[in-house]
């Protein structure tokens, strides 16, 4: 279930029976929100407005719950593409109509195709600085495109969303250090990765092997791939 309120709408938070209720809660700034449906629309955009608060939507709580969980992340790319999927989520669900509003200050911008020199700009900064956390509006920003565009480029010319295209050089770099005889938790922090926890879960997820693993592989002069360990 998805408690959805309105920008300025009053609540008291609290449970409408004595058995309570826990709940996740996200708030989004309305600014961003027509920020971002302004990209995707490719044309100004209002505010999705809620006729009823309780929304029975499987769709729109997986995508809030996919959110929550990029949020508590170390992916600010990861966070920002979740955040544009709840966002359309929200406004295919929208109620009583849109608030008037002026024109956001990235559709100007428009959803024109991404040139290939554009597109290397991008990916020449994810490959010098994947390790810091580098958000959507920044890579949008050198590409000169919206957020939406960008995304789109990425999809129709690398086959990844940036945030996994940056996770990959991440891992990439965590096998070095991790091949060189670095501690797993120094090779995470040193790349990107919240902590050690989330490098493991990434690396096994990717590679079908923990990190662990990898770097005892090496150290034992064994032949390592991608899909998982081969005796030389």
């Amino acid at each position: 279930m998805v408690l959805a309120l309105n920008p300025e709408e009053p609540h008291d938070g609290h449970a409408g029976s004595e058995l309570g209720f826990t709940y996740r809660i996200i708030h989004i700034d309305p600014e961003l929100v027509r920020e971002l449906l302004t990209d995707q629309q490719e044309r100004p955009a209002g505010l999705p407005l809620f006729r009823q608060p309780v929304l029975h939507d499987p769709t729109l709580a997986a995508a809030l719950r996919d959110l929550d969980d990029t949020l508590r992340g170390d992916s600010r790319l990861a966070s920002d593409e979740s955040l544009a999927v709840t966002v359309r989520a929200l406004a295919a669900r929208r109620g009583a109509g849109e608030l008037a509003i002026g024109q956001s200050r990235h559709s100007a911008m428009g959803n024109r195709a991404l040139g290939n020199r554009e597109l290397r700009h991008v990916v020449e900064l994810l490959h010098s600085d994947y390790a810091r956390a580098i958000g959507m509006a920044e890579l949008a920003e050198v590409a000169g495109c919206t957020r939406y565009a960008l995304h789109r480029a990425f999809l129709v010319n690398l086959g990844l969303a940036p945030s996994a295209y940056q996770r990959q050089l991440r891992l990439r770099a965590a096998r070095r250090l991790l091949a060189s005889g670095s501690e797993i938790a120094e090779a995470a922090s040193a790349v990107g990765f919240a902590d050690q926890a989330h490098l493991t879960r990434w690396f096994r997820r990717c590679y079908g092997i923990t990190p662990a693993v990898y770097q005892r592989a090496h150290a034992c002069g064994a032949r390592v791939s991608l899909s998982g360990l081969t005796t030389s």
